[in-house]
């Protein structure tokens, strides 16, 4: 290269350059995924909502209380404030979400069709930390095989342990574990009958869900996927009345999921909390929740074995 072609070259670097800093600091403060909570009538409830860019507009996705995350088409955004709304139990029925991002929050109200409206506040999702060769810490046998020792309630409990194994006979209550986990494997058996749905809530806020699934196609609601969100590479459901089993490790946001000795979900991200999440920490250890409101359903052998950390 001749001496000025190399400062012609060196002209347009230098001229780009103050373009490409500046893109990097010019991300929208909207973007990006937030852990929400609902004040209902005083009562913390967990919530999520996602902004991303789309051309030149906004959309993401909201995850109400229960239930999918449903698809934002349009985020309409104008200064410091926001709002969509979503379709709510049929097309003309509206709910509507309207905010003002602050100090690397999000705050506003949600206004129901019925008329009812309950203020949220928002906060950016953590990016949970990933370790690749953990080491593993001493089993924990989570369930006794007599009693219902060291789990509880929210409501009232329909749950009974039977000759080592933990029962749910109608729907009720979830069941919950009074222990705490961060990042672990877990190894849980389950039997439900025709029909029967019900779902393991890692850290109670991410549900792999338990579904009478044999015959199904893959799809975000069937046995093993992480509801909503994450589909398995196949559905390995045995039959109704079987025992099952799954096989689980979580760490950061990142899991992997063997059912009945087939690994159907390898090492994904989760994105964001479920439906029927207990809360929306998501940087804090959580219990698990047996989900007991759907259908009757069994399970025995819960051992868990946490990661060791501080090495």
């Amino acid at each position: 290269m001749n001496l000025s072609n190399y400062k012609a070259a060196l002209i347009i670097i230098i001229t780009m350059l103050p373009v490409a800093v500046s893109a990097q600091h010019n991300v929208d403060p909207f973007e990006g995924s937030w852990d929400m909570t609902i004040d209902l009538n005083g009562n913390d409830v967990p919530s999520w909502l996602e902004i991303k860019p789309w051309g030149f507009t906004k959309v993401g996705r909201f995850l109400h209380i229960g239930g999918y995350p449903r698809p934002l088409s349009v985020i309409n955004i104008k200064d410091d404030y926001f709002d969509f709304t979503v379709p709510w139990e049929s097309e003309k029925r509206l709910l509507t979400v309207e905010g003002k991002y602050t100090d690397d929050q999000l705050k506003g109200t949600i206004h129901y069709p019925d008329g009812n409206s309950y203020k949220w506040v928002a906060v950016r999702a953590p990016e949970l930390p990933y370790v690749k060769n953990p080491a593993w810490g001493t089993p924990i046998v989570l369930f006794n095989g007599e009693n219902l020792d060291g789990w509880h309630t929210k409501g009232d409990n329909q749950w009974i342990a039977d000759t080592g194994v933990l029962i749910s006979p109608k729907a009720g209550s979830n069941l919950i574990s009074d222990s705490e986990f961060m990042d672990f494997k877990l190894h849980i058996e389950f039997k439900y009958p025709e029909h029967g749905n019900s779902g393991v809530y890692l850290r109670g806020r991410y549900e792999v869900q338990i579904d009478d699934s044999q015959g199904k196609s893959v799809h975000y609601d069937v046995l093993g996927s992480i509801f909503g969100f994450l589909e398995p590479n196949e559905v390995v459901a045995k039959k109704r009345g079987e025992w099952q089993t799954y096989d689980i490790t979580l760490i950061g946001r990142r899991v992997t999921v063997e059912a009945n000795g087939v690994v159907i979900i390898n090492d994904q991200r989760i994105p964001a909390i479920t439906g029927g999440a207990l809360d929306s920490k998501e940087d804090e250890p959580g219990p698990f929740m047996l989900q007991g409101d759907h259908h009757p359903i069994e399970f025995r052998n819960i051992i868990v074995t946490p990661m060791v950390t501080g090495m």
